[in-house]
């Protein structure tokens, strides 16, 4: 049984029986989470729509699967309208457009309307509902949407992961073997991770080709005790299982990292160990790689580094060949790409000089439709 419309508790034990949330969320950050909180704690039932318009740079989509996957709680329902009606508080008319949106997004009886906006009373009005603000100062979370497309960094502590996931500029450093990008990766991490504050959570993450292929070999060391790794038989198959792992990798670190992440190689350079292997290019690890979300890559060039076998290498004379493969591959796509070569202090230096040239350059959003009124 619903609550009651009179803000009195029903049996429910809950003021309200439907509530409405809605907003552009672009992005969603803090203030709006704790807006869905507040509503849903005072509703049985609590409908957020996400209303965007086709200027905005993030999809609609993503914004909906972000607020659905904070607030996953029974009773919550989260759904996503486009909203290309010019904005502008004054004109009555543009309010009847925006409730023609509104109401064909949610059709039926609202309850109470929750805001933290001047606009909230009006749009109570309109649905015949209770319009109730919330922390309209921002002093709970001091944080805008405004705010965080102009500074994403600045506003990373309000950002929950997904967001930070879809925000964070992901930096490869890939290299044939033996060339040190672990050990690139490894000393970039922990140079971010020494300026503190929102840094300090900058990760890396290893290889999982490495690690797979010491699984692989393992077994076959298992079954044949004096096999050597040249003995390894690939299939393609393998190398898509090794994309779609590096990429989940990524993803996972990117949800709980700073806004940089180091990845010690990518789908992109699989598809280059698919080619070495197997002799021929895979369209479905292709499609894999292009699936990745990367804005910068670190090639380690072979040139002047001591050649060590560990076992899991094919050896030293392909080097040259891989190195070029990667320059060849990452030109061809148009790639934003260094060459970083020398001793490893030389290596970071520029390493470290390309990364914050990105960082510097921040995240474009488009400008939302403007507000009048």
């Amino acid at each position: 049984m619903s609550g009651r419309r009179d803000g009195r508790p029903g049996q429910s034990g809950k003021e309200f029986g439907h509530g409405l949330v809605l907003g552009k969320f672009y992005p969603p950050h803090a203030g709006h989470h704790h807006l869905v909180r507040t509503a849903a704690a005072r509703c049985r039932r609590l409908t957020v729509l996400v209303c965007a318009s086709s200027v905005e740079s993030v999809p609609l989509a993503d914004r909906v699967a972000w607020m659905r996957e904070e607030h996953p709680e029974k009773g919550i329902e989260v759904i996503g309208a486009v909203d290309d009606v010019p904005v502008d508080y004054s004109d009555p008319a543009v309010w009847d457009a925006h409730m023609a949106v509104f109401r064909a997004a949610v059709p039926g009886p609202v309850d109470a309307v929750f805001t933290s906006e001047a606009y909230g009373a009006e749009l109570g009005r309109r649905f015949g509902a209770a319009a109730v603000t919330v922390d309209p100062g921002r002093t709970a979370y001091p944080v805008s949407g405004t705010a965080v497309r102009e500074d994403p960094v600045g506003c990373w502590p309000h950002l929950a992961a997904p967001v930070r996931a879809a925000l964070a500029r992901r930096v490869v450093v890939l290299g044939a073997e033996s060339t040190g990008t672990t050990t690139l990766s490894r000393a970039l991490a922990e140079h971010y991770r020494s300026r503190g504050g929102v840094w300090a959570g900058t990760g890396w993450v290893p290889e999982y080709g490495r690690r797979y292929s010491e699984e692989k070999y393992a077994r076959l060391r298992a079954r044949r005790p004096g096999a050597e790794f040249g003995d390894v038989v690939w299939e393609s198959e393998e190398f898509e299982l090794i994309a779609e792992r590096q990429l989940a990798a990524e993803d996972a670190a990117a949800r709980t990292g700073s806004p940089v992440l180091f990845c010690d190689t990518d789908a992109l350079a699989t598809t280059v160990w698919h080619e070495r292997y197997t002799g021929r290019r895979s369209p479905r690890v292709e499609a894999v790689a292009a699936r990745g979300r990367h804005h910068l890559w670190l090639l380690t060039d072979h040139t002047g580094v001591p050649f060590e076998d560990d076992g899991l290498r094919d050896g030293e004379h392909l080097r040259a060949w891989m190195t070029g493969r990667f320059r060849a591959e990452l030109s061809r796509r148009g790639l934003p790409h260094l060459v970083v070569g020398g001793p490893h202090r030389e290596r970071l230096r520029a390493a470290v000089a390309a990364v914050d040239e990105l960082l510097a350059r921040g995240r474009h959003f488009t400008d939302p439709l403007p507000e009048r009124g």
